[in-house]
């Protein structure tokens, strides 16, 4: 087994961590975590560790008859897609990758901006319109975090900013992949931040003690249960859908400039900050993942390096320890702020070298040597998955 610390100070429950490279106040997050009596079991760590809002992120949480809200986070559903396609590396070269960067870059949206007309995936919205107004009847006061009522619409198929991405990579057989990462967008940090704070101030009138607000938690047969599950499932929806909308966006990019193509069958789509109902341990309990995707036997997924470093398809090996998770992603090594204060642009040209990407001042708290090391991740949890693909990608387009 990988682990490499088991945390237990009574009456906390265990924290099974699977690095050793964790810092002090990651450490106590997750001790705190393990202190509330709605944990079944104990909470595991995945080597992708780092400081979040309340919950660590990197963290896999099982409960009983109960959800935290900002462990799930306000990123509902952001996750990752995955397609390989029938072209090798001898039908691209840096003229055509430009060519396509540069196309991507023009048809989706990134950062705050969404599709100007509202029509264009409309369709793909539509379905998702009757769920929302049922909630919105029940909880109006949602609509003032909503901003601009329709903006939810305009969004789907959109990127986000930050760490989300589009890349257009090679496996280790010369094969051409796109992957991308994003979420539920503008709405889902809407519901997040709307019922994390309706969990906070029912645990205020409840007078309940938690080691940080942020840890504030809906029971089942609480009122506001039932809708948060229902809000919560519908971003995720939207999520899921949104990296399909971006998906096709981005094959009709490289259709424009690429020989003619297919989509194999390995298509992969993952979330990987979500809540599940599953069964762990002989009970049926909620599972946050909150920056780790499900790893069940057989099951595939997709761990992003970062803009310079390798990614991994996988396939999980159902490890009961980890409630068949493992990591996300690398993991940040340092904060933003400080990525920004320490690396300047000319260090991520170096960094980035023959990746076509943003190189610029905007995106350096995106430099790779932000992130953890990828490979020693993928070797702290060779008991949680095994490595079916190795991707390095051509192109990378940042929010």
């Amino acid at each position: 087994m990988a682990i490499a610390e088991i945390l237990h100070q009574p009456p906390a429950c265990p924290v099974k961590i699977w690095t050793d490279q964790i810092d002090s106040a990651s450490r106590e997050q997750l001790a705190n975590i393990a202190r509330l009596p709605i944990i079944h079991g104990h909470v595991a760590a995945m080597p992708d560790v780092h400081l979040g809002i309340g919950a660590t992120i990197g963290s896999v949480i099982a409960t009983d008859r109960a959800i935290i809200p900002a462990a799930v986070g306000v990123d509902i559903g952001c996750g990752m897609i995955a397609a390989r396609l029938s072209l090798t590396d001898n039908d691209l070269d840096e003229r055509r990758v430009r060519k396509v960067f540069d196309q991507i870059s023009r048809d989706i949206p990134v950062g705050p901006h969404q599709h100007e007309d509202p029509q264009r995936l409309a369709q793909a919205a539509q379905p998702f319109a009757p769920g929302l107004e049922q909630l919105l009847g029940r909880h109006p006061a949602l609509l003032k975090s909503m901003g601009k009522k329709s903006k939810w619409v305009n969004q789907m198929g959109t990127l986000g900013g930050g760490n989300h991405f589009i890349e257009v990579c090679l496996d280790e057989s010369g094969n051409v992949w796109i992957m991308l990462h994003s979420g539920s967008r503008g709405i889902g940090n809407a519901i997040a931040t709307y019922f994390i704070q309706l969990a906070k101030r029912d645990m205020e009138r409840w007078l309940a003690h938690l080691p940080d607000t942020n840890l504030a938690y809906f029971r089942e047969g609480n009122p506001h249960f039932d809708d948060y599950v229902e809000a919560v499932s519908w971003a995720q929806r939207y999520a899921y859908q949104n990296r399909q909308c971006m998906m096709k966006l981005v094959i009709d990019a490289l259709a424009r400039h690429l020989p003619p193509f297919r989509k194999t069958t390995e298509v992969i789509n993952c979330h990987h900050n979500y809540v599940a109902r599953e069964h762990h341990f002989g009970a049926d309990v909620w599972v946050t993942r909150k920056g780790a995707i499900r790893a069940g036997n057989g099951e595939l997924g997709i761990i992003p390096g970062s803009m310079g470093a390798r990614s991994y398809i996988i396939a999980g090996k159902g490890n009961p320890q980890s409630f068949c998770s493992c990591a996300h992603g690398a993991g940040r090594a340092m904060s933003r702020n400080a990525a920004k204060r320490r690396f300047t642009s000319q260090d991520l040209i170096s960094q980035t070298q023959g990746v076509i990407c943003r190189k610029d001042s905007g995106v350096v708290d995106e430099i790779p040597s932000a992130y953890k090391d990828i490979d020693q991740v993928m070797e702290n949890q060779s008991d949680l998955v095994s490595i079916r693909h190795s991707l390095k990608q051509l192109l990378c387009v940042k929010g």
